[in-house]
C-alpha cells in the first residue's frame, strides 16, 4: 500500500516466477518496466501500442507528476496547485492535525475553503526539475579509492555536486544524487520543493480503507482511498503545470500509465544478496514486526484516545507483514532463485572466458561474499543501536529518541566540513532536517513510552543482559521503568526547546542535562562507529561490486533497460485489464453496486452515514476501482493513472494478492496494478460528501 515508516511496499508478481530474468539482457517483456523520464522505451510504446510520446508530453507529465518525502507519490490536477494523493499517505497529517476530541483520519476531513486549509506539519512536496548525468564526476572521485577512502569520497563528492546543484538556495531546490543500475550510472536529480502543503480533502477511513486488511493486496476492491492536498509558494496557492481531471475514467483494455516514485526494487541483486535477505533480514524484521503488531494492538485497546494515537503505525505495521510474507514466499520459490543464478552464472562464464574482460572486470562475487558476510556478522547488534538496514525497523521506536538522536549527531556533522558530513547533513539537506524538527505534530508519550519500552526490552533480548550498551542504557532499571523515566523527563516534544538545541550547536548538546540528549549522547559513540563500520566495510563493497557487475552487464548486453526502483520518478506503462484466476475472468473494473453489496455493516466492511444515505442518488454502474498491467511497486502509492492525452483517469493505491514479490520479479500475466477510477472520485465528491469546490476545480482546472 505505501512506502513509508518500514518501507512498505506495493509488490509485484508471485507466481509464474521461471518466466522471469534479470531485466538485462534483452528489453523488458510485456508491461514491465519502472523507465526514468530521462530513457522511456519510445520505440516499444510505437511498436506496441502505436504511441510516441512527444517532448511536450513528457515534459508535462514530469511537472504535473510529484512525490511526497514520506514516501509516496502525488500529482498535480490543478493549476492552483491542488495535488492528488492516497488517504493512507496523508494519515500521518490527518492525525497530527485533528483537534482535540475530533479524529480526522477516521471520520474524515473537509476545508470550508482555501482559507481554511490547515499546513500539515512537516509535510514536503518534490516536483522533478531536471535529470543531470554525474556518472563520470563521481568515477573520477571515486577512482582508485577502497573502504573507508571510498566513502569518505563519496561523502566529499556527493556533497559539492549538490552544493553546487541548491545554487545557494536549499529552501527553494532540493538535489539528490542516484545512484542507478547498482552503481552503472549515477544521475543528479533536482527537484522544486514545495514545504507549505496543505489539507483540503480526505474521505472516512471506512470509505478509504472499505474492507480493511482482509481485502488489502486483493481484487476485487472499493476503496476510496484518496487525498486532496494544495502547495504553497508565500502563502499562496502555487501556480503549476497539471493533469486535466477525466471525468469519463479509463476504458477497458486502454493504454495508460502511472508517473509515480517507486521506492525500491531488488531486481538487479546479486543472488548472494537475495538470499541474505531472504534467510536473515526478512525472518527477523517479519517477527519483530509481528511482536510490534500486537504491541500496538494491546496500546489501543485501552482506551479511544490510544487507539487514535496507534493507528497510523499500526496500518503500517499490518502493511508491512502482508508485505514481508509475499517477499518471503517470492525468494523461497526456487524456480525463480535459478532463473537469476542462471543468468548470474552466464555472466562470470563471459568474464572468465576473456582475459581483457578478466582483467577488467576481476571476480566482484567473491569480493561481495565477503562484505555478506561481515554484514551477517555485523547485523543484529547494527539494526538494534544504529537502527535497520535498508529502511527495516528496529533501534529505538520513540520520537523523541529519534529527536534527540537529530540533535546529538547533528551538531557533531555540522562541525565537520560538508564534505566530510553524513549525507543527511549536507549543507543541501539541512532544510530538510529543521523542517522535522520544527514539526508542530504531537509527541504521544503514552504511546512514546510504551514503544521505548519495547524496543529497550528487544534490545537486551538481542545483545544480552551482559552486553556493555545495553549496561548504558538501562543502568539498573527494568525497560519499563527506563522508559518511562526517559520520557516523563525529556522536553523534547516542544519543537522551541528543540530548535534552541539545533541553533545552539554541540555546545548546547554537550550543557543539555535532558535525559533522552544524555542517553544518546552517552552511546553515541558505539552508534556512530558502528555506522561507520557498516559503511565502510560493508556499504562501499557492496557499491563498488555492484558497479563492476553491472558495467560487466553494460558491455555484454547493453543498458536499454530500467535500471532498480531509487525513489525517483519514473513512468510505467501498461492497459486496464483483468486477469484469469483458478480458470476464472476477473474483471477489470468494480462498481458502486458491487461497494453495497458487500457492504455488511461491521467493520471492516461497514460504510458510514453519508454512503448510505448517497445510495439512491448515485448511479450504480459508476466505476470504483481498477486493474492494469502497470509495474508499481512501493512508493508509487498516490501515483496518477493517466491517459496518451495526458489527462488523469485514475490513482493508483494497491495491487493485488499476485504483487507481492515485485522487489525481485515481474509476471505480466496476473501482476495488476490497483487504482481508483476518477469517475468514482467525482461522484463521491459531489453526491457523498457534498463537497462542490473540490469537484468544479477539478473540473474545471483551477480555483
Amino acid at each position: 500500500m505505501r512506502y513509508r515508516t518500514f518501507r512498505l511496499h506495493i509488490l509485484r508478481s508471485t507466481t509464474a516466477l521461471v518466466l522471469a530474468t534479470s531485466t538485462f539482457g534483452a528489453a523488458a517483456r510485456a508491461d514491465e518496466g519502472m523507465w526514468t523520464m530521462d530513457n522511456l522505451p519510445t520505440r516499444q510504446l510505437k511498436q506496441r501500442y502505436g504511441f510516441t510520446p512527444s517532448a511536450e508530453w513528457i515534459s508535462r507529465v514530469t511537472q504535473a507528476s510529484a512525490r511526497l518525502t514520506l514516501g509516496c507519490s502525488a500529482s498535480f490536477v490543478s493549476a492552483d496547485g491542488l495535488v492528488m494523493t492516497n488517504h493512507h499517505c496523508a494519515n500521518e497529517c490527518l492525525a497530527e492535525l485533528s483537534p482535540k476530541g475530533e479524529n480526522w483520519f477516521q471520520n474524515g476531513f473537509s476545508s470550508k475553503g482555501q482559507a481554511s486549509e490547515p499546513q500539515c506539519p512537516a509535510m514536503e512536496l518534490d516536483r522533478l526539475d531536471r535529470i543531470t548525468d554525474v556518472t563520470a564526476t563521481m568515477g573520477k572521485a571515486l577512482a582508485g579509492q577502497q573502504g573507508a577512502a571510498y566513502s569518505q569520497a563519496q561523502k566529499a563528492a556527493e556533497a559539492g555536486i549538490q552544493k553546487d546543484c541548491v545554487a545557494g538556495d536549499p529552501t527553494h531546490w532540493r538535489c539528490d544524487v542516484v545512484t542507478l543500475y547498482h552503481g552503472g550510472r549515477t544521475a543528479l536529480y533536482r527537484y522544486k520543493r514545495y514545504q507549505d502543503v496543505r489539507l483540503v480533502f480526505a474521505p472516512d477511513q471506512n470509505a478509504a480503507f472499505f474492507g480493511g486488511d482482509p481485502d488489502n493486496f486483493n481484487f476485487p476492491r472499493y476503496d476510496l482511498d484518496l487525498t486532496f492536498l494544495r502547495a504553497y509558494e508565500n502563502g499562496h496557492p502555487a501556480k503549476v503545470t497539471y493533469f486535466p481531471f477525466d471525468a469519463e475514467g479509463p476504458k477497458d483494455g486502454q493504454l495508460v500509465f502511472t508517473s509515480g516514485n517507486p521506492g525500491s526494487t531488488s531486481r538487479e541483486e546479486p543472488v548472494a544478496q537475495l538470499q541474505l535477505t531472504r534467510d536473515l533480514e526478512l525472518p527477523s524484521t517479519y517477527g519483530y514486526l509481528s511482536t510490534l503488531d500486537g504491541v500496538l494492538w494491546q496500546y489501543g485497546r485501552q482506551g479511544a484516545q490510544q487507539t487514535q494515537d496507534a493507528q497510523d503505525m499500526l496500518f503500517g505495521v499490518e502493511n508491512s507483514l502482508k508485505v514481508y510474507a509475499g517477499w518471503l514466499q517470492t525468494l523461497a520459490d526456487p524456480a525463480m532463485m535459478a532463473t537469476k543464478q542462471k543468468y548470474e552464472t552466464g555472466l562470470r562464464a563471459w568474464i572468465d572466458a576473456d582475459p581483457a574482460r578478466k582483467a577488467t572486470y576481476g571476480d566482484p562475487w567473491t569480493k561481495l561474499g565477503s562484505a555478506l558476510d561481515k554484514e551477517r556478522a555485523l547485523n543484529v547488534r547494527y539494526t538494534m543501536i544504529e537502527g535497520g538496514p535498508r529502511g527495516n525497523p528496529r533501534g529505538f521506536q520513540s520520537d523523541l529518541f529519534h529527536y534527540a538522536k537529530i540533535l546529538v549527531r547533528g551538531a557533531a556533522e555540522r562541525a565537520k566540513p560538508d564534505a566530510q558530513r553524513l549525507s543527511a547533513f549536507h549543507d543541501a539537506n539541512l532544510p530538510a532536517v529543521e523542517d522535522a524538527l520544527k514539526s508542530p505534530a504531537p509527541v504521544h508519550a503514552d504511546l512514546d513510552r510504551t514503544l521505548l519500552a519495547f524496543s529497550l526490552t528487544r534490545l537486551r533480548q538481542a545483545l544480552g543482559a551482559d552486553d556493555a550498551t545495553v549496561h548504558q542504557v538501562l543502568g539498573q532499571d527494568s525497560p519499563d521503568i527506563r522508559a518511562n523515566t526517559l520520557v516523563d523527563g525529556s522536553k523534547l516534544a516542544d519543537p522551541a526547546v528543540r530548535m534552541a538545541l539545533w541553533t545552539g550547536g554541540q555546545a548546547a548538546i554537550d550543557a543539555s542535562t535532558d535525559p533522552m540528549i544524555v542517553l544518546v549522547r552517552t552511546i553515541e559513540p558505539t552508534a556512530r562507529a558502528l555506522r561507520d563500520q557498516w559503511d565502510n566495510d560493508i556499504v562501499s563493497v557492496q557499491r563498488q561490486t555492484s558497479e563492476t557487475i553491472s558495467k560487466a552487464r553494460f558491455a555484454r548486453d547493453g543498458a536499454g533497460s530500467y535500471p532498480d526502483a531509487t525513489f525517483t520518478q519514473r513512468l510505467s506503462f501498461g492497459v486496464v485489464k483483468g486477469w484469469n484466476e483458478n480458470g476464472k475472468q476477473v474483471p477489470a473494473f468494480t462498481t458502486f453496486a458491487g461497494l453495497y453489496d458487500r457492504a455488511t455493516g461491521s467493520d471492516p466492511f461497514r460504510l458510514t452515514q453519508p454512503w448510505i444515505d448517497a445510495k439512491p442518488h448515485l448511479d450504480m454502474k459508476t466505476k470504483f476501482d481498477f486493474a492494469s498491467t502497470n509495474d508499481i511497486i512501493g512508493g508509487n502509492s498516490g501515483s496518477p493513472v493517466i491517459d496518451a492525452r495526458g489527462h488523469a483517469v485514475g490513482l493508483i493505491f494497491d495491487g493485488n494478492i499476485h504483487s507481492l514479490g515485485g522487489d525481485f520479479v515481474y509476471d505480466g500475466s496476473q501482476n495488476r496494478a490497483v487504482a481508483v477510477d476518477t469517475s468514482a472520485i467525482l461522484a463521491a465528491l459531489r453526491t457523498v460528501y457534498k463537497n462542490q469546490a473540490v469537484a468544479d476545480e477539478l473540473v474545471k482546472g483551477h480555483l
